[in-house]
């Protein structure tokens, strides 16, 4: 079953008068529970990608259909449902709140959506943070803990709705190698529990790792599983 699909999306960007082109002609199938890793040089358009896939950004032309839903038809309310529903978002800043606590934070998106019954979402919440190995710092502010704990953090957040799709973009960034690893391992566990997650990263090893890699350049997918498409 496909979650992802897209048809000759072409995505640019107003500079002054002038349209600056990004992305061309992208078509593209992800099935569920696929890993799929997009690389490829800086400023070629991987971050657009994932935005249009998000619904932050929409389509100049093409079809976006993510998750069973048309994303270029919906209105800026919808979007905002559908993804607080669907999609769980990994940044390479973390962008966890400071005032809150890692527990605050990965409540907080459960209490905005409500598709967890308000009962059921303490426990939840301790769950994600045992599943990403921080049961013990719940009650911690991001700035007491290290930088692989607070996107750890991130990642249960991501997971608070259960969304069916995580989209990452450098999620491994900002992290030292061996957190970097912990991370990627944890990324792998979650496809093993029939999630679909999207991760742009410059990261080679952690790309070849994933079940598929898709190489963008110039703004067109110039590879898809090793096996060129120019």
């Amino acid at each position: 079953m496909s979650i992802i699909q897209l048809q000759s999306v072409n995505k640019g960007y107003l500079l002054g008068q002038v349209m600056q082109p990004v992305l061309y002609d992208i078509s593209l199938i992800v099935s569920a529970g696929e890993f799929v890793a997009i690389v490829g040089p800086s400023g070629n358009g991987k971050s657009t990608l994932l935005n249009l896939l998000t619904g932050i950004d929409r389509p100049c032309s093409g079809q976006v259909r993510v998750c069973g839903s048309a994303l270029q038809n919906l209105k800026e309310e919808q979007l905002s449902v559908w993804r607080g529903t669907n999609v769980g978002i990994v940044f390479q800043f973390f962008q966890l709140l400071p005032s809150l606590t890692l527990l605050q934070n990965i409540l907080l998106p459960m209490d905005l959506v409500g598709k967890v019954p308000k009962k059921a979402r303490l426990a939840r919440a301790q769950s994600l943070l045992d599943l990403v190995g921080l049961s013990n710092q719940s009650q911690q502010l991001p700035s007491q803990v290290s930088g692989g704990q607070q996107q750890r953090a991130a990642i249960a957040r991501a997971l608070a709705n259960d969304p069916p799709l995580i989209v990452a973009d450098e999620p491994t960034g900002n992290l030292d190698s061996e957190t970097a690893d912990s991370v990627f391992a944890l990324f792998l566990q979650l496809c093993e529990q029939g999630k679909t997650l999207v991760m742009v990263t410059h990261n080679e090893a952690l790309a070849k790792s994933a079940s598929r890699r898709i190489v963008i350049h110039s703004g067109r997918i110039v590879a898809d599983q090793g096996v060129s498409v120019a």
